[in-house]
């Protein structure tokens, strides 16, 4: 299940975030939620490594990037419209555009 503060999540992801910053992701997944050092440092790994790459592709990359495999291609369009309806009000209280290709 998902730790951090960005909900690090599948064997994938801790393996690899555990080679990448120093940590056994697999076999002690719960140090992300126990260690806040840690935590942070998987949430950024996270962020640079898949998100990062697909921000010029607009908003809805970043939430297939995030939460593809689970919201998007139809699974949870709900889900994905107030995500949608919550980034685009962000962007109206900042007084920015909110881009193209908001949905994933």
């Amino acid at each position: 299940y998902g730790r951090g503060p960005l909900q690090l999540t599948w064997n994938y992801n801790y393996g690899a975030a555990g080679n990448s910053i120093g940590f056994d992701g697999l076999n002690s997944p719960e140090s992300v939620a126990s260690d806040p050092v840690l935590a942070f440092k998987t949430a950024l790994w996270f962020w640079i490594t898949n998100v990062r790459p697909v921000i010029s592709q607009g908003f809805g990359a970043t939430i297939r990037a995030i939460n593809g495999a689970v919201e998007c291609d139809g699974k949870q369009p709900a889900l994905v419209q107030a995500r949608i309806n919550y980034y685009t009000d962000y962007c109206t209280q900042l007084s920015v555009d909110p881009g193209t290709n908001l949905s994933c």
